[in-house]
């Protein structure tokens, strides 16, 4: 029996054949290729969603409106003329004026009666309000002398007196006053303003010259001579008297 031998050549053809044949069944795989977008929006422009509007304070976005100003009417009333000895009364009032009615200057029964428009700042919510008025007027004896003060509300009116008495003749001129003064009601600051200024002129006279204290002496006087003579027995009672009287002897 013949042995088949095979030749060197042929062996390393073969290992050759498998070689090639192993290397090409296993090839690498292929990497996917990725597309970016360059015109995407970037991420920290994007708004979540449901995200809470903030909200703003009722202090800022609500500003309190200032209060209007409160309007009232100023009156002063005083004589225009006054005899010496004699008194007689100075009037202011400040009051609101519905009718809007204002008088500027006129005399009623011998007295000058002013008027005029105020304007009152409305601190009523914040401040005590303060109505101060005062007369000065030189050589002229005026009650109460200082400074008068009343509480000013809302709406309401308020009223101030003088009584004066000149004890001699001539013009006196003054000034009648009114000022207001706030107080805080938290802090207790105050301030004060002077609202109005108006000047007084009162000519003081007399009678014949003659004071009117002397006058008031006179007129009581002649009242009980006239009283007692007007008595129905007064001229029985004269004649009696006179028929008493011891003649005088030569």
């Amino acid at each position: 029996m013949s042995r088949k031998v095979f030749s060197p050549r042929i062996v390393l053809g073969l290992i050759l054949i498998l070689l090639l044949s192993s290397c090409g069944g296993s090839s690498a795989p292929t990497a996917p290729s990725v597309t970016i977008d360059t015109q995407a929006a970037p991420a920290a422009t994007l708004a979540p969603e449901n995200t809470p509007t903030p909200e703003v304070p009722e202090s800022i976005a609500a500003t309190p409106e200032p209060a209007i100003p409160e309007m009232r009417r100023l009156t002063l009333e005083f004589p225009s003329r006054i005899r010496a000895g004699d008194s007689d009364i100075v009037r202011l009032t400040l009051e609101m004026d519905k009718s809007g009615n204002i008088t500027p200057t006129a005399v009623i029964n011998g007295n000058v009666v002013t008027s005029d428009v105020v304007e009152i700042p409305n601190l009523y919510d914040t401040h005590h309000v303060i109505a101060e008025a005062r007369l000065d007027m030189a050589g002229m004896q005026i009650s109460p002398p200082d400074l008068s003060s009343q509480t000013l509300l809302p709406g309401q009116s308020i009223r101030f007196f003088w009584s004066i008495r000149p004890n001699d003749v001539g013009r006196y001129r003054g000034t009648v006053w009114l000022f207001l003064r706030f107080v805080d009601k938290v802090s207790g600051e105050e301030s004060r303003d002077a609202i109005s200024a108006q000047t007084v002129e009162i000519d003081a006279v007399n009678l014949f010259g003659v004071s009117a204290g002397i006058v008031r002496v006179a007129g009581g006087v002649g009242s009980v001579v006239g009283a007692v003579v007007g008595f129905p027995f007064f001229q029985d009672i004269a004649k009696f008297l006179f028929k008493r009287r011891p003649k005088r002897k030569r």
